[in-house]
Parts: structure tokens; sequence; C-alpha cells
């Protein structure tokens, strides 16, 4: 009794696993001729299913363990790098797959060897976008928060991704910049090495004026104002004798460069109104005619 139910249950394992090898056998898509032939089962298409799914859930674990300890902006840059990676990884697990199933890479990749090198020229620029975008996080020649400048926009950077960098312009508008530009072209950035910036302000006064007081007025306007920095203090530059005035600069140095066009503006509202007020006279161009008659 007992050796007639083992066999039952022989039989029946045997059928059990008949049946899912036979189901996993099951031919879904074949391509190619009978020496190079591409056979797609249901069990292969499991296999890439579950090998995607195991790796994602890896690679999130990684993501989370190393993420978690660096800085805000160091790991928008991470993010960038590992998606990258992901990717690429992606691709050398779906080719390891096939070619455990006994799919010839070879013939796979000489067969596609065309359509690479067309999707190649097609996608140059992306791929020197990516090649930008690597140079730049692992340079860190640009940081989330830079001031930068290009093509003559001024903005500042808030998201610097694998193949473009974002950046939000004075005028509250979205620059979206493709990353090999930042390796063939100059931009100019105003917090590389610091986040303080020196910026001026010109002006011109009349001939006669006293340059002393100008001098001395136009420091106090510079102080007064809340965005100015204390230290460096603010300095004066007498610049020119120009053609209808006395031309001077006043300096001063900013914590932000991005609303700087806010704060020039408002020096120059203090700067009239104290001018103003000790009758000092902001002149503009003239030309003095003279007639001699002949007798």
């Amino acid at each position: 009794m007992q050796e007639n139910l083992e066999a039952v249950t022989n039989v029946i394992t045997q059928d059990i696993w008949g049946s899912i090898k036979h189901f996993f056998n099951i031919e879904i898509l074949s391509v190619g001729a009978d020496d190079s032939k591409i056979v797609v089962t249901v069990g292969l298409l499991l296999l890439v299913v579950v090998s995607f799914y195991v790796a994602s859930l890896v690679l999130k674990l990684i993501r989370i363990i190393v993420s978690r300890k660096l800085p805000s902006e160091d790991q928008l840059k991470f993010l960038s790098i590992f998606n990258f990676i992901k990717y690429i990884l992606y691709i050398l697990i779906f080719i390891g797959i096939l070619s455990s199933a006994g799919v010839n890479i070879t013939l796979l990749l000489t067969a596609s060897a065309a359509l690479f090198v067309g999707l190649g020229l097609a996608l140059k620029e992306i791929f020197q976008d990516i090649i930008g975008g690597l140079y730049i996080i692992l340079d860190k020649s640009l940081l989330v928060g830079d001031i930068i400048e290009i093509n003559g926009k001024v903005g500042r950077v808030f998201e610097i991704k694998l193949r473009t960098t974002r950046a939000l312009t004075r005028d509250d508008k979205v620059i979206i910049i493709p990353n090999h530009n930042f390796i063939t072209e100059t931009i100019f950035n105003y917090t590389q090495n610091h986040r303080a910036t020196r910026e001026f302000v010109k002006v011109s006064v009349a001939y006669g004026t006293d340059v002393q007081k100008v001098k001395e007025i136009l420091e106090n306007c510079a102080k007064a104002q809340k965005e100015v920095l204390k230290k460096p203090s603010p300095i004066v530059f007498f610049e020119d004798f120009g053609d209808s005035g006395l031309v001077f600069s006043l300096n001063f140095f900013i914590s932000d460069s991005f609303i700087d066009p806010k704060i020039k503006s408002d020096l120059r509202f203090k700067i009239e109104a104290e001018f103003r007020k000790h009758g000092i006279i902001i002149p503009f161009p003239q030309r003095d005619l003279h007639i001699h008659q002949k007798t």
C-alpha cells in the first residue's frame, strides 16, 4: 500500500513538473532563420520580468541607503548618475538573460549594428548632453542655487539633470539649457567662488560740484540699503572727466546677485533724492554753439 501511494505521488509530481515545463516552454515569438533563430518562450519572458523586478528592488534599496546621507543638492546629482547607471544595468541584465537562454548575442548585435550606428548619429547631441551632465555633476562646476548668465540671460539654477539644466530667469521664466552648452560655450557663473558679488552704479554730476560731498552721499546711500553687505564696505571711484560731467561709480557687495536690478534701482532712487536735497545737479548731454559774425 505504501509503495503504491509513493508511486502515485511520483507520477503526479512528474505530471505537475511536466506541465510546468511545458508551460514555460510555450513559444510566444520566433524571429530569424534556423541557424540564428531567436525564440521567446513564457519561461524566458517570466525570467526577464522577475530579474528586472529584483534588480529594481536592489537598486531602490541602494539609492535609499546612499542618498539619505547626502545633502539635498548632492542628492539630485546622485539621482541623475544613478538613473544613468540603472539603465545601463538593465541593458546588461537583458543581454545576460538572452545569452543564458541560448540566444546568440553576437548575431543579434551584428544584425543591429546598422541600427546602432543610425541611432548614434541621430542621438549625437543627446549623448553630448549626457556627457556634459556627468561632467557637471562630477566636476562640481555648477551647483543648484548658482546664478549663471548664458546668451545674455541671467538665471538661478534650480535643477540639474543628466541631459539638461533648468534655471529661473529674473522675469520668472524657466530656461532649459542642454548640458553640452556648459562644455562648448562660455558660461558666466556669478557664484562659483562665493555667494557675494560686487556690483556698481554709475552716476555723473555737473562740473564744479564738491566731489568729496558726492563721495560721502554715495557711500551713505549704499550703507542705508539693507541688501548691501557691510563688509566689504562700499567704495566710490572717481572714474572719468566726462563730456558733460564728472563720472563716479558706487561699488558695493550683495549676497544675492539674482535681484541686483532691484537693488540698483532702489539705490538710484536714493541717490537722486539725496542729490536733489543737497543741490547736486546730474547733468545731461549738451553742446555750446558759438557764432562768429564776419565783419
